[in-house]
């Protein structure tokens, strides 16, 4: 017998009908002999339509009170597809984050799982039951508070539960067939992956591919939990995350990601401490910096571009502006129409030439560079926001990226 975790999002949750097909799904898996706990978003764009309704209510909404309001969208969903597996003649249960005993960090709104005390998740499966847990959320176990887990929450909820219970393995059920080369709403000819590897997935997931959280494929990668991404709407195989794949292809995957400013500030004092002065206060506020440029000093100053997620933008213009008084800088601005286009891909740790290939593309395509970083295994460029899909598909066409061969 195995046991199996199984996560569904939103889409998948997202009417009455769709939860009895999730509910089939669920006792077919049971049926078969194995035992089931199964994780849930919030229906369709529950979370969404709460964060209007809050923000309806008021223009500066308390993160605590935020948090209470959007884990209901994932208590609806639990219930709902407990009572639709009983009437499937499925014994099941429902758990909150915190009564299946997820605990947090205290910060509100996205705080990371520190732990998992699963005692009432293996009680019910001892008693036969199939476990349903509400995703996204848990509770800091010091303050006793009520806590979310930032966009995608429910697969870090998922695999961090399937680590904690030792699963064999944790299937993420989702509304595309599993990781393609591209997303395929800008690149039609994108392909489906049979499999990546966690290395390369978290390249990808923190590059903008939305499928899975990245805090989702690291527990994956930690606690050696294999991933199965695929579709809630059919039973074809989707996309294996797992440690290593057949072949190291030199491009997986072409990631974009739309959702990022750009901070710079200007006439920095070239000296030392200056960017310590500037980047621990934006640690300390929780905003998270990506990419990172300092030009090369002139006259004694120096400019440094960073980028920070949009939602963050004005909190790091604040901190930015602080910093640059202190410190004598000439000013601070802020770019929200940027994007960041990605290559990610194992082989690149052997092939020789690809940055250069990736710089020509571009260029080819009269398509301006702002910004670039790298790790042995990505290559990413910060564009002009209206140019990105274009290079998606440029690089995409310059490179077939393609699914890795079957095993045999």
């Amino acid at each position: 017998m195995a046991l199996i975790v199984q996560k569904y999002g939103g889409t998948s949750v997202g009417s009455a009908e769709r939860i009895r097909n999730v509910a089939r799904r669920v006792a077919d898996t049971r049926n078969a002999g194995n035992d089931v706990v199964v994780v849930v978003s919030a229906m369709g764009q529950g979370t969404d339509d709460l964060m209007a309704l809050a923000a309806d209510v008021t223009a500066n909404p308390y993160p605590r009170e935020m948090d209470m309001l959007l884990t209901a969208g994932e208590r609806i969903s639990m219930a709902l597809c407990a009572m639709a597996l009983q009437d499937q003649g499925i014994p099941a249960m429902s758990l909150t984050g915190s009564q299946a005993g997820i605990l947090t960090t205290s910060v509100h709104g996205s705080a990371e799982i520190i732990d998992i005390r699963a005692d009432r998740v293996r009680a019910g499966l001892d008693e036969g039951k199939v476990v349903i847990v509400a995703g996204f959320q848990g509770v800091d176990p010091v303050a006793k508070e009520v806590t979310t887990l930032g966009r995608g929450g429910s697969d870090a909820t998922a695999v961090a539960l399937a680590a904690a219970m030792q699963a064999d393995v944790c299937e993420i059920y989702t509304d595309v067939d599993g990781v393609f080369t591209a997303d395929p709403r800008v690149v039609p000819g994108a392909v489906k992956l049979d499999d990546i590897s966690f290395e390369e997935m978290l390249e990808l997931a923190g590059a903008g591919a939305g499928v899975l959280m990245a805090r989702s494929v690291e527990f994956g990668r930690r606690y050696g939990i294999p991933i199965h991404v695929r579709s809630s709407f059919h039973a074809a195989e989707g996309t294996w995350v797992k440690e290593e794949t057949m072949e190291e292809a030199i491009v997986r995957g072409v990631a974009h990601d739309s959702s990022e400013a750009k901070v710079t500030v200007h006439g920095v004092p070239d000296q030392p401490g200056v960017a310590a002065n500037l980047f621990e206060p934006l640690a300390e506020a929780d905003v998270n910096v990506d990419m990172i440029v300092q030009n090369v000093s002139i006259e004694g100053v120096t400019d440094i571009s960073f980028t920070v997620p949009k939602a963050s933008a004005d909190r790091a213009k604040e901190i930015a502006d602080k910093v640059a008084r202190e410190v004598g800088a000439g000013g601070v601005d802020i770019d929200t129409n940027i994007a960041k286009v990605s290559l990610v891909g194992a082989g690149m740790k052997s092939e020789l030439g690809i940055a250069s290939r990736m710089f020509r593309i571009l260029s080819d395509h009269e398509i301006n560079i702002e910004m670039i970083s790298t790790s042995p295994i990505r290559i990413s460029c910060v564009v002009r926001g209206e140019d990105v899909e274009a290079a998606v598909r440029s690089l995409h066409e310059g490179f077939r990226p393609a699914s890795s061969p079957k095993e045999e």
